[in-house]
């Protein structure tokens, strides 16, 4: 059964305009949102993030429902959560006449960029032994303690003592934005340490196992393979691609690459286990990416609005993820229908 107010999205027509639906995406599409209820707040913010960022980040409610409406989610759905995704500082509404229009907040802007550099930009695969060290005195106590802990778990760092929390390729700027934050900037001390022993050695293994599950997080990436791998076989053999269908695919890929990602400290190489799932699951996220971006980009472009029109084109960190997005004959054919 789906959550509450979520509904089975309704069964989208085989034909739009001149595109031909793929059966098989659109069987996938239902099953997974079947199989894999996801919270609507959650997916807004997915959703906000990959495709309503990067074109200024404000969209008129009516049309962003329009958008989710084949993801299951009902107006009064989408309605409750931005409101709540308002109260908790990721979104702010503006009204123009009869017309609400969301935009990210400054801070959940922050907030998403800390996430888009994991999730768009290659890890690191060298290492030279230096340690980001956080370690909070017993002064910083109750709520603030938990708000900060929490945040920098959420960067990818584990705990390797009581109050200390270490990260060995955190970045340096993020882990500033989130002291600041957290009111947390003067009452914690911030440091960088250096590895004195082999940065393969046993008992480095074994603290890094001890403070990260690894095991864990290596099955959410394997599921993950398991999910998506058929959509990319079906991607690469069709002849033709539905735009909506792949903003769907691109939705549900990101959401549910973000959710692996988001507990993976993205450790260096030098301290992954060998033939590390991660690494796997990234490169098909990039590929199935890298053929669905211009034909979602051309559904979100002509469903989504603003109070001047159209969405603005997108900027130009869009072009960069992954390594670089290649701006084909799609894209250009998409700005020319728009015009």
């Amino acid at each position: 059964m789906p959550p509450q107010g979520i509904h089975p999205p309704p069964k989208p027509s085989l034909r739009i305009g001149k595109e031909l639906k793929s059966r098989h995406l659109s069987q996938w599409i239902a099953n997974f949102l079947e199989q894999h209820p996801t919270r609507a707040n959650s997916l807004i913010i997915t959703i906000y993030g990959d495709f309503i960022a990067p074109h200024g980040g404000t969209v008129w409610l009516g049309s962003f429902i329009r958008l989710v409406e084949p993801l299951g989610l009902n107006e009064r759905m989408v309605r409750t959560s931005v409101y709540r995704l308002s109260q908790e500082k990721w979104l702010v509404s503006e009204q123009l006449g009869r017309r609400s229009y969301y935009s990210l907040t400054a801070s959940g802007r922050r907030r998403f960029e800390h996430a888009y550099r994991r999730i768009y930009f290659t890890p690191q695969d060298t290492w030279t032994g230096e340690w980001q060290l956080v370690l909070i005195p017993g002064s910083l106590s109750g709520a603030p303690r938990d708000q900060l802990r929490k945040e920098l778990t959420w960067a990818g760092y584990g705990a390797f003592a009581s109050g200390i929390l270490a990260h060995p390729s955190a970045d340096s700027e993020a882990l500033l934005d989130i002291l600041q934050e957290t009111g947390a900037h003067d009452k914690v001390v911030a440091m960088r340490a250096a590895n004195i022993s082999a940065l393969t050695s046993k008992p480095l293994q074994e603290l890094v196992h001890e403070c990260w599950n690894l095991d864990v997080l290596a099955a959410k990436y394997t599921d993950f393979i398991e999910r998506f791998r058929p959509v990319l076989r079906t991607l690469k053999a069709a002849s033709n691609l539905d735009p909506e269908q792949c903003f769907l695919v691109q939705t549900l890929l990101m959401h549910d690459f973000r959710r692996a990602l988001l507990h993976d400290p993205q450790l260096p190489t030098q301290l992954l286990p060998a033939n590390w799932s991660g690494g796997v699951a990234r490169q098909l996220c990039r590929d199935i990416y890298g053929i669905t971006w211009p034909h979602a980009q051309r559904h979100l472009l002509t469903v989504c609005e603003t109070a001047s029109g159209p969405l603005p084109p997108a900027a130009a960190y869009f072009h960069e993820r992954f390594g670089g997005l290649a701006v084909g004959e799609s894209e250009q054919e998409q700005t020319t229908e728009l015009d």
